[in-house]
């Protein structure tokens, strides 16, 4: 169950990446409901996304 809470975190996010405010919004979400572990997977994810969406840079605060 969680790890499908984790993708469909990363769906959303992929989703709203055109706007840097409701990203980083629906990002302070994501860290209210994963677990510690599956923190540690979306900011790796996040790094990788984040190359291919520098706008979206700024967000990586949230997490860290």
């Amino acid at each position: 169950m969680p790890r499908m809470i984790y993708d469909y975190t990363k769906s959303v996010l992929e989703r709203v990446s055109f706007d840097p405010i409701l990203f980083a919004k629906e990002l302070k979400k994501a860290v209210k409901n994963l677990l510690p572990y599956e923190i540690e997977q979306l900011k790796k994810w996040l790094h990788f996304f984040t190359n291919e969406h520098p706008e979206l840079k700024d967000c990586l605060t949230v997490v860290s």
